[in-house]
């Protein structure tokens, strides 16, 4: 019996690939031959964005690693001599220290998206967790990275984040003294930081990208619609409302890197520090533990969370509710009751409350960035209670809220 050959077998060097590792399946089942909705908008860009982000922090990243030193003595001069002395280094530094705003503003735009349109819904709850472990892991490798120059507000911010643990009972005080490796930030200090900063959570992160993409292209993409393209098929298994995402998005992404790279590369040239915001003028002082700032601040993407912080009097509630205000993300996919995923099709109350949501969450990023003062400590108070309100009462609102009924087929208009 005569054994017909695979016309779609590839041949030459890539078939040999193929015959020892998946090379040209991988590409076919997560790109040229994922068939992702066609009616993708522009909020579907800042995924790709956020790869591109992540790359650009762990090669920047390993260049800076090569010069740093992590020596409380050294760590500051390591960073002068990276920014005058090292060719190109002053542009490698502020590639990476723009770059880890560049990362929350767009990781966030990313999740407000989800919030947007039920991304986190039946069938993609495990993408939602995923993506929540990867925020919480940025977090961490933020925090670290953000005390590694040893200025003034990386020594001081380290004394307040890490004190906070001090607030659990019993064993508070000892864990503190446990994290730091000493009763103060020091040495040790820099040196456990600039370990997790370096090796254990970027493998966290990439591991947890890598676990987000595949329970993504498992399950398939979401869409403005919140409509599932698997359910109506041709004769060929192909969903009717789906594209390849190679060739169609890919050159969307690439349009939206290109706009990307000129707002971000705008700001690494001509304004690094933010104004003030990415890098703190404390930050350009060597830290000094006999010297404290006039307002300890942390970064801005901390800010709504350090003004939850300190809208509650007491410390330890005040700990709980700034990471309950992380975790809580978690349980999204099972507090929206709602029949409906997007917020096209839900009814006034869900866009109010959204509406408040945003609002409240801006007002405590701001306030968490100022110096305390009765009316921000109101504001923030409101603020918080209007970002556990969002979550907590969402069982309640979203089941009574008034729903459009969604369409058969996805929306799309060529564009």
């Amino acid at each position: 019996m005569a054994i017909i050959p695979n016309p779609h077998k590839t041949t030459g060097f890539l078939g040999w690939i193929d015959d020892r590792f998946p090379l040209t399946k991988l590409w076919k089942d997560h790109i040229s031959e994922y068939y992702a909705p066609k009616n993708f908008n522009w909020w579907y860009t800042f995924g790709s964005l956020a790869l591109l982000v992540l790359v650009n922090q762990l090669l920047t990243g390993i260049f800076l690693t090569m010069h740093y030193k992590p020596d409380a003595a050294q760590a500051w001069h390591s960073v002068e001599y990276i920014m005058r002395d090292v060719p190109w280094g002053n542009i490698i530094r502020y590639l990476h220290s723009t770059g880890a705003s560049a990362f929350f503003i767009v990781v966030y735009l990313h999740m407000y998206r989800g919030l947007m349109y039920g991304s986190y819904k039946k069938p993609r709850e495990l993408i939602w967790i995923f993506g929540c472990l990867i925020f919480l892991a940025l977090m961490a490798e933020a925090f670290c990275g953000y005390v590694l120059p040893w200025g003034q507000m990386s020594y001081w911010g380290a004394q307040v984040i890490i004190s906070l643990f001090g607030a659990i009972p019993v064993v508070g005080p000892d864990l503190v003294v446990w994290i730091q490796g000493d009763y103060i930030p020091s040495d040790a200090t820099l040196n456990r930081l600039f370990s997790l900063h370096v090796v254990a959570i970027p493998f966290v992160l990439v591991g947890l990208v890598v676990a987000h993409l595949m329970a993504l292209h498992e399950v398939g993409s979401n869409n403005p619609d919140g409509i599932e393209i698997k359910k109506k098929k041709d004769a060929n298994g192909i969903p009717l409302d789906g594209v390849p995402f190679h060739p169609y998005y890919t050159v969307k992404d690439i349009l939206g890197v290109a706009v990307f790279l000129i707002v971000f590369l705008g700001v690494v040239f001509f304004a690094p520090d933010g104004g003030g915001y990415f890098l703190e003028k404390p930050n350009f002082q060597e830290a000094n533990p006999m010297v404290t700032p006039e307002h300890i601040t942390p970064a801005w993407y901390f800010g709504a969370f350090y003004a939850i912080l300190r809208a509650i009097p007491d410390k330890l509630l005040g700990v709980v509710a700034m990471f309950g205000a992380v975790l809580i993300l978690f349980a999204l996919p099972w507090l929206d009751r709602s029949p409906v995923k997007s917020i096209r099709y839900k009814g006034p109350i869900f866009k109010t409350a959204l509406a408040l949501f945003t609002l409240a969450f801006i007002a405590l990023s701001y306030f968490g960035m100022q110096a305390p003062t009765t009316l921000g400590t109101l504001i923030s108070r409101i603020g918080t209670a209007i970002y556990f309100g969002f979550f907590l009462l969402m069982p309640f609102y979203s089941k009574i809220d008034k729903t459009k009924p969604e369409p058969e087929r996805v929306t799309y208009e060529a564009h």
